[in-house]
């Protein structure tokens, strides 16, 4: 989707979401996306204009005015579009609505630029609750030892122990430095820029103190030193780190289908929840802020349960 001229309380609203709400870049665009495409297909049911041309349509000239007279229908009706025309799934037309109700939400109670919200009654696209995909333990040994030996190996074997006995998200680890790292803990910026600590356990210890004397490669970026360094001397992207991730899979011979940074997160919530740990600890160490995101975790329960009635002595089916 092209650049196009926002109107002032569009623009507001995006810095409001980076420097008030604390939100991510990441996440400022992906609303600000979302708001794009709404204000256009707004703008192109009320002229009368090509909806198959929406990247044409400037919404720079939207006023407060035009806001005001938005209804609950023109939501619906650009729900729709994304579902039946864009094919949006549940999860992307989730967003669009959470981007709408941020939105609408803001210029009512921080703005006072509406007096109604149009957004209050939109409703949530029900989605489905996915099992997460992860490495049983032969598999993530597997991994491991698909780590190629080279000069960038130590910093790689610190990385994937990272993730599989931290479970961090591949965004904290890119954002790591040196400072983070206070004797036996860590401390991690998570979403919305909450900070959490976590223990670093032997085998972290023991990784990190093999990378620190591996002869790394010096930082030739500004700012503070990242614990994880590139071969270039920059500091990691969340892609770089998908790269290497894959890397290894293929390495290992493993050949897992789809992993990712992500999947390794999900492999250590599985292996400490099947390991005992309570979902109140879990969620702590994730850096979930609800604790509805960490029982997802419980399937492995659902599992266990499964097992034991299928090993019941009375599981005998018997004719009649």
């Amino acid at each position: 989707m092209q650049k196009t001229k926002q109107p002032k309380f569009m623009k507001d609203f995006l810095v409001y979401l980076t420097t008030i709400k604390g939100k991510s870049q990441r996440t400022r665009k992906e609303y600000e996306y979302d708001l794009t495409l709404f204000f256009r297909f707004y703008k192109a049911v009320q002229e009368d204009l090509d909806i198959e041309n929406l990247s044409t349509i400037d919404i720079g000239t939207i006023t407060i005015e035009e806001i005001r007279e938005m209804t609950l229908e023109d939501l619906y009706l650009f729900m729709e579009y994304c579902e039946v025309q864009r094919g949006n799934s549940a999860a992307a037309r989730a967003r669009k609505v959470a981007t709408l109700k941020s939105f609408f939400k803001y210029l009512k109670g921080k703005r006072r630029l509406i007096e109604e919200n149009p957004a209050d009654e939109l409703e949530t696209p029900k989605i489905g609750r996915k099992r997460p995909i992860y490495m049983n333990l032969q598999e993530a040994t597997q991994f491991i030892d698909g780590i190629k030996s080279n000069q960038a190996s130590p910093r790689n074997y610190c990385m994937m122990m990272f993730f599989l006995n931290l479970g961090i998200r591949v965004t904290e680890l890119c954002q790591l430095n040196k400072t983070s790292i206070q004797g036996r803990y860590l401390t991690v910026i998570g979403k919305g820029n909450k900070e959490r600590t976590v223990y670093l356990n032997d085998s972290c210890m023991q990784a990190l103190a093999d990378y620190e004397n591996s002869g790394k490669t010096p930082y030739k970026g500004e700012g503070e030193e990242p614990l994880f360094v590139s071969q270039k001397g920059t500091r990691f992207t969340r892609q770089t780190v998908a790269k290497i991730v894959k890397r290894i899979n293929q390495q290992s011979g493993l050949q897992k289908e789809r992993l990712t940074p992500h999947k390794l997160r999900h492999t250590s919530a599985t292996m400490m929840y099947k390991a005992g740990a309570d979902i109140r600890s879990l969620q702590h160490i994730l850096g979930h802020s609800s604790v509805a995101t960490t029982q997802i975790y419980t399937h492995i329960e659902d599992e266990q349960l499964q097992h034991v009635l299928e090993n019941n002595p009375f599981n005998i089916v018997r004719e009649r």
